[in-house]
């Protein structure tokens, strides 16, 4: 299918693009540090499922979607299908030469495999809309809509949002995604080797502010023996 994909909804602009075939295809790792035990627990079920459990739940998710964008399960046990992103960036994109498309604000609809993990769909995100900031910068997040409540969690590099999806359905308005910057501190938009680099200059002005102190106390001790000295002599 071609970049041009038609808007499914009257909203948004949808853009299509699929996941590059020579992401990495790896196991899930780690625990989603999310301080949501939901997300822990669909973790844990995405370890154990069948070829079977995966075979029904594809076939229930087919049953339910309404805009055709449906799940396809291989031989292997993995699965393609659609995922919608929605793009809130609080800055214009960054690109190399020439000015960025316009990504703020669009749903954008990807096709992905139960591999591709989150990095790999922040990657395909940003180069797509020719963002050249680094995408540590950028960070996807489950949206739930529960009991009238919203809740909104950033999700790990190494989660599977197909996976996601697949578990919630096709619903959008059960479950959606979301690209935004991610909220990092001061120093965390640094490499490793600038943060050491940093820590060795931090080092080398501490050692010469101690010397120096040391040096004034030194000083001020003289004066006040020599002081000392001289009112303690016999008149």
């Amino acid at each position: 299918m071609s970049s041009g994909y038609s808007s499914l909804e009257e909203d948004s602009e949808d853009f299509f693009f699929t996941a590059r075939t020579s992401f990495f295809r790896r196991a899930p790792q780690g625990k989603l540090r999310t301080g949501q035990q939901d997300v822990e627990k669909e973790k844990e079920t995405h370890n154990y499922l069948s070829k079977e459990e995966i075979k029904e739940k594809v076939h229930k998710y087919n049953l339910a979607v309404t805009d055709k964008l449906k799940m396809t399960l291989n031989s292997n046990g993995i699965y393609t299908g659609f995922i919608k992103v929605q793009m809130e960036l609080c800055k214009p994109s960054q690109a190399a030469g020439k000015p960025a498309p316009s990504s703020n604000g669009c749903m954008n609809t990807l096709h992905i495999s139960s591999t591709n993990t989150v990095g790999e769909v922040i990657e395909a995100l940003l180069k797509k809309f020719l963002v050249t900031e680094s995408p540590t910068k950028f960070a996807l997040y489950k949206r739930c809509h529960r009991e009238d409540q919203v809740y909104a969690c950033k999700l790990s590099d190494r989660e599977h949002p197909l996976y996601l999806r697949l578990v919630a359905g096709p619903r959008t308005d059960t479950l959606s995604f979301v690209l935004r910057e991610h909220e990092i501190g001061e120093w965390e938009a640094f490499s490793l080797p600038e943060l050491q680099n940093f820590l060795r200059i931090l080092d080398k002005e501490e050692d010469e502010q101690l010397q120096n102190l040391k040096e004034r106390y030194a000083a001020y001790r003289h004066k006040l023996e020599e002081a000392l000295s001289q009112a303690w002599k016999p008149g």
